[in-house]
């Protein structure tokens, strides 16, 4: 907006300068002209009266040369033959007989040009035998063009300044346009990345600073609609608890044995659960952060979660295959969203698939991210771009969608993504693909790199 100003300004201002300058310069031409043909004629008109009085050469050559143009020899007398006396040229001649004899006929004032450059006045004067004498006045290129290129060039100065300042001025307004543009801009980049505390100075043009109250309120709106949203959530957690403490006391009359302590252990568990669930709603702040500073190593999260759910999968007769946690693997992702996704993806295997359906986890260091497969040799999934979608509860039987949302959220925090595809157990198998730099390319990578493996 601030170039296209300045270019707008430019534009119109040199179209004045111009439209102003032009007819200006050949106004000044045209009177230097003028001034000089004026002069000319004033020197022709100051030789009449000798003329008039006699037309002797020698009378008449002593008053050529008593004038400032005869003494710069530029005053020539063409006096007609008279009383039989041939005709005569008084001082240095430059104009063409023809012209001279126009003049004389005419009776007006004429201009000839002049061989070898410059103009030639031919003035028709009267003598006392009653012929017409012309008086011819030579008046070079010079005086004729006196002043013109200093007024073109004060002309051209003058306009070159105009544009020049009103450049600067154009750059000044445009800058004042352009500074709130790019604070809500920049205000609105920042709450799109989740700095809720964001908000636009009210200032600049009118519109500008109705733009900048609007989006004040609309992020206030948005700070006070998640407030509501976190203690909604916390609030539906909290009235779990009611239901916890029932099972947690009749886990605890179950008496001993593998399957009670099985169970006990699942009830404190899912309280923990709850708990976390309860503090993270009401931080001011969302519950799900990417970045650097929230890793973990993702080998010991998925061996963690795995020793949990063993358990469960040998009382169901599954076999369980984990690969590739052996060695560290640091990830930008904060350990418990990590284990929410792992617990998101390894539960709908148990709830979507029968009992005794193996399963597999692996996870592989891709170098720029690190890649965790979760397969199955169950039903499969039959629409996987409805599964992926949050809150779809038709993406398998009894479920609401949001289990996979989870794992996908915890992936696009990273620049990663999800991808569904056909196991080699034949089953389901989740890819989440998480980046190691955040910056969005590993996603882009993963998804290619899915796409064609489950093309081949």
């Amino acid at each position: 907006m601030r170039w296209a100003l300045v270019k707008v300004c430019l534009a119109v201002t040199t179209m004045v300068v111009v439209a102003f300058a032009v007819p200006l310069g050949l106004v000044v031409q045209e009177m230097a002209s003028d001034r000089a043909f004026s002069n000319a004629e004033r020197q022709a008109a100051s030789i009449g009266p000798t003329l008039s009085i006699t037309t002797d050469p020698q009378q008449l050559r002593r008053a050529v040369e008593s004038t400032q143009t005869g003494a710069a020899d530029r005053m020539a007398v063409h006096v007609p033959g008279v009383g039989g006396r041939a005709p005569v040229t008084i001082g240095r001649g430059r104009a063409a007989p023809a012209d001279v004899e126009r003049t004389r006929d005419y009776g007006r004032a004429t201009t000839a040009s002049v061989a070898g450059g410059g103009s030639a006045l031919l003035q028709p004067t009267a003598i006392g035998s009653g012929d017409i004498a012309v008086v011819e006045i030579y008046v070079p290129e010079s005086e004729v063009s006196n002043g013109v290129a200093t007024a073109w060039l004060v002309l051209a100065g003058v306009g070159l300044a105009l544009v020049v300042g009103s450049v600067a001025v154009a750059d000044r307004l445009g800058a004042r346009l352009v500074r709130p543009a790019e604070r809500l801009a920049d205000a609105a980049h920042q709450l799109g990345e989740g700095r809720l505390g964001a908000r636009v100075p009210e200032g600049g043009p009118k519109e500008l600073r109705s733009a900048a109250v609007a989006f004040n309120a609309m992020a206030d709106q948005v700070v006070e609609l998640l407030a509501n949203e976190r203690e909604l959530a916390a609030d539906l957690s909290h009235r779990l608890r009611t239901p916890l403490t029932v099972l947690r006391l009749n886990a605890a009359s179950l008496g001993d044995g593998p399957a009670a302590d099985q169970t006990r252990a699942a009830v404190e568990q899912l309280e923990r659960e709850v708990d976390t669930i309860i503090r993270t709603a009401r931080e001011q702040r969302p519950a799900h952060q990417g970045g650097t500073g929230a890793g973990c190593d993702a080998s010991e999260v998925i061996r963690e979660r795995m020793a949990f759910w063993s358990a469960l999968a040998e009382d169901e007769g599954r076999t369980v295959r984990l690969a590739g946690v052996d060695r560290p693997a640091r990830i930008p992702v904060a350990r418990a969203d990590l284990a929410a996704a792992l617990d998101a993806l390894l539960g709908n295997v148990f709830r979507h698939t029968p009992e005794g359906t193996p399963f597999a986890v692996d996870a592989h260091d891709a170098g720029d991210a690190v890649i965790v497969l979760v397969s199955d040799a169950g039903p499969g999934i039959t629409d996987p771009d409805a599964a992926l979608r949050r809150g779809n509860d038709g993406a398998r039987d009894g479920s609401t969608g949001l289990g996979l949302d989870i794992v996908r959220r915890v992936a696009e925090s990273t620049g990663g993504d999800v991808r569904l595809g056909r196991s080699v157990l034949g089953g389901t198998e989740v890819r989440m693909w998480i980046g190691l730099d955040g910056r969005g390319g590993a996603g882009g990578s993963a998804g290619r790199r899915g796409r064609r493996k489950r093309r081949g």
